[in-house]
């Protein structure tokens, strides 16, 4: 039986901004507008194959690759792992509209970036880590914190700013964090969390190999966006990830867009994954609407960094369903290239694949949609409920020693007193 996932073939990837023998190379890979293959999956092993050079150093081949839209005719999961991915997406993407809801009902304030339609990217990674693992992602945060286990009461409650959220109510849409689960933050400006995730994947190696604690194989994931990836911290922290061989996957969620202007216009070669090799590693292209795609990816970069191994930078061409935020109309998109994204939502494709595949059924499906629904219904009911955050919270996560400013003589935090605000507007 044809399913979305058959048979694999391997291609190289084309430059777009070149020519061969006076001839323009197809440049329909990264063009949203035109149809055709524009999406590559890859089931290729990340391996890094050494040559000796006439000096005798040693110079690394390091793997450029695209590889064509279809994976191998086999069951990539299990029944067990295919209903873990499909619970976990259908989960961020409920999440994700029942968060519209709140914000045009006045529930929660300021810039809030949605996740839909790109799940495969979140799910295809991270339920792959282990919990000791560190995720540090963007201002497009919350179904990474979903995806690495922070509960979605937690989740929902800091987006209500609610003394019960993950962050105590003080960070909000974009700066979801959960030491307990080794969610080192969102960040709101773009390409500041990467050199958190570089220091996160050096204390792992540091750990092991100066501290000598054999079990530490902990394995860091940056994720940001294609607009990222023209910033300097984008390069610096490559080039040291690659340097010091650290345990590090930079995942690019390239949805295409950078708020309204077009990866195609912004980036002088669109092909990001391509940048991997020129720092010292592999660089990878895959389908981000396919979870299968991206999670046969995921393992082994994953897998290489635990090994030891160093970086992978592994860019995932996805596509956002909804504006930048919730405040963007959502005006500067053709509405034939949503509608064909649209098409490709990943959460139907796996569906259908666990279906033709035997590995699940539509009621067990249905159940889990059901589950989920009642899970989101919850969260926002606890958040609602929760109390915001006493006005002593105020000063707390300012200075490291908030005694002499947030902290009076007598022990007692200044905001307790009632002239603390005297003089400003009332909140």
């Amino acid at each position: 039986m044809a399913t979305a996932y058959s048979s694999a073939k391997f291609v190289q990837p084309l430059s777009l901004n070149s020519t061969i023998n006076g001839r323009s190379r197809d440049n329909s890979l990264f063009d949203p507008l035109k149809t055709g293959t524009s999406f590559l999956g890859s089931t290729r092993k990340l391996r890094v194959n050494s040559v000796h050079s006439n000096q005798g150093n040693v110079r690394r081949r390091l793997p450029v690759v695209a590889v064509s839209e279809v994976v191998k005719e086999k069951k990539l999961i299990t029944k067990q792992e295919g209903l873990e991915l499909y619970e976990d997406m259908i989960l961020g993407r409920s999440f994700e509209d029942m968060c519209a809801q709140m914000y045009y009902r006045g529930k929660m304030f300021g810039f809030v970036h949605l996740y839909n339609g790109q799940e495969a990217v979140s799910t295809g990674f991270i339920k792959l880590l282990k919990k000791e693992d560190s995720v540090v992602s963007t201002y497009r945060d919350h179904v990474h914190a979903l995806s690495k286990g922070v509960p979605a009461r937690a989740v929902m409650s800091e987006l209500f700013g609610k003394a019960t959220g993950c962050c105590r109510g003080q960070g909000g849409s974009m700066h979801m964090f959960s030491k307990e689960h080794n969610l080192l933050g969102g960040f709101a400006f773009i390409g500041e969390g990467i050199p958190v995730a570089t220091g996160a994947a050096f204390t792992s190696k540091y750990r092991r190999e100066v501290l000598k604690e054999a079990d530490c194989d902990h394995v860091t994931l940056a994720f940001f966006g294609d607009g990222t990836c023209n910033n300097g911290q984008f390069f610096e922290c490559l080039n040291m990830a690659a340097l010091w061989k650290l345990p590090i996957v930079f995942v690019v969620e390239n949805n295409l867009w950078a708020i309204g202007m077009s990866h195609l216009r912004a980036t002088s070669d669109p092909q990001i994954y391509k940048k991997g090799p020129a720092f010292g590693m592999p660089g990878f292209h895959v389908d981000g609407m396919d979870v299968l795609k991206v999670r046969e990816v995921a393992k082994e970069a994953i897998e290489r960094a635990r090994r030891g191994e160093g970086p992978t930078l592994v860019e995932c061409e996805t596509y956002r369903f909804r504006g930048h935020s919730l405040a963007d109309p959502d005006e500067l998109r053709d509405p034939a290239e949503k509608a064909r994204y649209a098409a490709r939502d990943p959460i139907t494709a796996l569906k259908k694949y666990l279906i033709e595949s035997s590995l699940a059924s539509e009621a067990e499906l249905k159940a889990i949609e059901k589950k989920i629904d009642e899970v989101v219904e919850d969260a926002v009911e606890f958040a609602d409920e929760s109390a915001p955050p006493p006005r002593s919270q105020l000063l707390e996560n300012v200075f490291a020693d908030p005694k002499g400013f947030g902290i009076g003589p007598d022990g007692r935090y200044r905001c307790e007193d009632p002239k603390f605000t005297e003089g400003t507007a009332h909140v």
